[in-house]
């Protein structure tokens, strides 16, 4: 292995490099790089020298690679995406833009976001779609770095302790965000539930059954997390991954379950729900969107931004982030 001098290190096999591991075939990279397949070996070759590991090995009709090309992949792609936005972000005019836009969130946040979004597209921006994926964990990190998701929208608490723990020590932060609204958890029953008619005390909360909403399928959640502090527990005899869902299983069964609240007043189940609020103190939930710091200069990702702004707070119709 030779010694790492950066300020001779050619960037251009970075950019072969990122290639190769997109496409895990050396002729399919040559192609999108405009190369020929001896240039795309021959740069692989050089970066090899100079890392000392073989990057890729192959593997059928393509390559895979190495451990180390894994960990090397994700800053080399971040920087050359970085790079690329900074000297060339293009321009996005909603009006003729044709782009795809992938969302990651719950069916509680979509029936609140998503219709406001779909207002303000198809006055904006009529040739954009977007494509609502569901969220099966309350850290979405690895979606967006994998580009699985444009943006994710929930409640991640874990997750920006984390961002403003790791930005307040001046460690890099990959990940950004804007808080879209505020909301709580309630208590929900059916109509003629027999706590529906008396205060919600923490004992009768804890002695009743109960259907928890977990999107990554994990018998507990934060509500189980806060009792435990208190020293107690609660009974879940169903688990489901829906807000909805919850809904509808409780309008037929004595089973109480927890919802954002302005969702049982979206939802078309409100009537024949009945909410109280929960028996101990839970901390303030807080919606944000989440995103890679690498969309942070895409033109177009930047207009989602701000529609997703003006989607949380619809009277106020606010114009796009600059």
């Amino acid at each position: 292995m030779l010694p790492l001098n950066f300020r001779s290190l050619d960037l251009n096999l970075l950019r072969v490099f990122d290639e190769v591991m997109t496409e895990r075939n050396l002729t399919r990279a040559a192609h999108k790089l405009s190369l020929t397949q001896p240039a795309v070996s021959n740069a692989l070759r050089r970066l090899r020298e100079v890392l000392g590991d073989d990057l890729v090995v192959r593997s059928g009709q393509g390559v895979q690679p190495t451990p180390r090309a894994l960990t090397l992949w994700p800053p080399v792609r971040q920087a050359l995406a970085q790079l690329q936005q900074s000297l060339a972000p293009g321009d996005f005019d909603p009006a003729t833009a044709s782009s795809t836009f992938v969302l990651a969130m719950a069916d509680a946040t979509g029936a609140t976001l998503i219709p406001p979004l779909v207002e303000i597209i198809e006055r904006e921006a009529p040739g954009v779609s977007v494509r609502v994926v569901p969220l099966t964990t309350r850290d979405p990190r690895s979606m967006l770095d994998d580009e699985s998701a444009d943006m994710a929208v929930g409640y991640f608490p874990a997750v920006m302790a984390d961002l403003t723990a790791r930005a307040q020590a001046d460690s890099v932060v990959a990940f950004e965000s804007v808080r879209l609204y505020d909301g709580e958890y309630v208590c929900v029953m059916r109509h003629g539930h027999p706590l529906a008619q008396v205060p919600m005390t923490l004992d009768l909360y804890c002695n009743a059954r109960h259907l928890l909403v977990s999107f990554s399928g994990k018998p507990y959640g934060f509500i189980d997390e806060a009792l435990t502090a208190l020293g107690r527990e609660r009974r879940i005899v169903l688990t489901v991954n829906q807000f909805f869902t919850a809904g509808r299983v409780v309008t037929t069964t004595d089973l109480l379950t927890v919802l954002p609240r302005h969702f049982v007043g979206v939802a078309s189940i409100a009537g024949e729900l009945v909410w109280r609020p929960l028996p101990m103190p839970l901390p303030t939930v807080h919606v944000d969107a989440l995103w890679h710091r690498r969309r942070l200069h895409d033109a177009a990702h930047r207009w989602l931004r701000g529609a997703m702004v003006r989607s949380a707070q619809p009277t106020a119709r606010r114009p796009p982030l600059a």
